[in-house]
């Protein structure tokens, strides 16, 4: 049975490539840009055709107007297949054209075909309702972060003309940034095997995909927040209360990929020799930016420690008890020499030998990927497909 409809998936490729070779050349139709697309989607769920695929990203890479055939071509092929694998093959090719950095990318906008009901028709549903559920999820996924990435592109125009009107930034324009990396992030998570029979070459292809860009997108959360904290203390207590949400959330994500990456080595589909480790924001970190928010800064803090010590104070004193014990009432801050240390006569650092500065640095969310090319095992470079590029 097996062998059967892999050679009825041949045929049917045959049959496409043919149609495709006798169809009309014209600005959005190319016959070698169609034939390139149904090879590198076919119906072999046992092997990934990355030849044709660098075709696609070579032809891409020379003119938009090959963008527009590409485009073209897939959408066609898409809106035809009834097949988990053809629609698999060309969600892992379009998210290749992603990665492919190119400005006319980022005008695509939304994906020029829908598989978000995607179901296929050559199995019964009971067989293939996990790849469904897993295309809807990889398609989800990809829709969305095709409108993020032709919103953020005007909103990048749009800064540009405002910062020659301004010197700086608003910082919430960062922290939305930020939210939306985060919602694109737990997207990702969504995207994963639900049993070890969906455990085949094309779907390790695409979980491998998908691997890189969770790391790429939890990296550009930590750097993005790394640079909101160093404006913190100049925000706004609006902005503020924002950026505490973001570093909640972000710390139950960290919590949330551990568990990610956790599932995936045990159902089998991670070929790298050792897991990521997420590293979590500390709840001292969390705790400061609340304070912050409270209106008790870390440079209140130290000004207030640099009070004078001999300065003239009004104490009430009232006896507690025939032992002699005592109560101080008063206003001002009591300063012990040992809570300060001088470096260089200049600088006041806490117990920790932390300055302010390194202080808020210590609120930066890191994620621990020594090497990520060493993370993947035998592989000896990224997946081909975005590695290409």
């Amino acid at each position: 049975m097996r062998l059967w409809k892999r050679a009825s998936g041949a045929l049917k490729d045959r049959n496409s490539i043919l149609a495709a070779a006798l169809a009309r050349k014209g600005p959005h139709r190319n016959p070698d840009m169609e034939a390139a697309v149904i090879w590198a989607t076919s119906h072999d769920d046992s092997h990934v055709d990355y030849d044709n695929a660098k075709r696609v990203f070579q032809w891409i890479k020379v003119s938009p107007t090959h963008l527009r055939q590409f485009a073209w071509a897939l959408c066609a092929r898409m809106e035809k297949t009834r097949c988990w694998v053809v629609a698999l093959k060309g969600l892992i090719l379009i998210h290749g054209v992603f990665c492919s950095k190119l400005s006319a990318v980022h005008k695509i906008g939304r994906l020029p075909f829908d598989l978000s009901n995607f179901n296929d028709g050559h199995d019964s549903a009971a067989k293939t309702w996990p790849f469904n559920a897993f295309i809807r999820k990889y398609y989800a996924f990809l829709d969305h972060k095709s409108a993020l990435m032709c919103d953020d592109l005007k909103a990048r125009i749009k800064e540009l003309k405002d910062q020659q009107k301004e010197a700086t930034t608003p910082l919430s324009q960062d922290l939305v940034r930020i939210q939306k990396m985060q919602g694109l992030l737990d997207m990702l998570m969504q995207i994963k095997p639900l049993n070890d029979v969906m455990i085949r070459v094309v779907i390790l292809e695409a979980m491998e995909c998908v691997m890189i860009e969770i790391y790429d997108t939890y990296s550009r959360i930590c750097d993005g927040i790394a640079k909101v904290l160093l404006k913190i203390y100049s925000a706004s207590k609006a902005e503020a209360m924002m950026a505490l949400k973001v570093l909640q959330k972000s710390t139950t994500q960290g919590e949330q990929l551990a568990d990610y990456f956790e599932y995936c080595r045990e159902i089998r589909i991670l070929n790298w020799s050792n897991c990521p480790k997420v590293e979590r924001i500390p709840d001292e970190d969390i705790r400061e930016l609340e304070r912050i928010i409270n209106g008790v800064s870390g440079n209140e803090i130290v000004v207030a420690s640099k009070a004078p010590q001999h300065e003239a104070r009004a104490v009430d004193e009232e006896r507690e008890s025939k032992s002699g014990l005592k109560t101080i009432i008063t206003n001002d801050w009591e300063v012990f020499d040992e809570d300060l240390v001088k470096i260089d006569g200049d600088e006041d650092v806490d117990k920790k030998g932390r300055t302010i500065e390194e202080d808020r640095l210590a609120l930066m969310p890191l994620i621990k990927f020594d090497n990520v090319h060493d993370q993947f095992g035998n592989h000896q470079e990224l997946p081909d497909l975005i590695s290409f590029l």
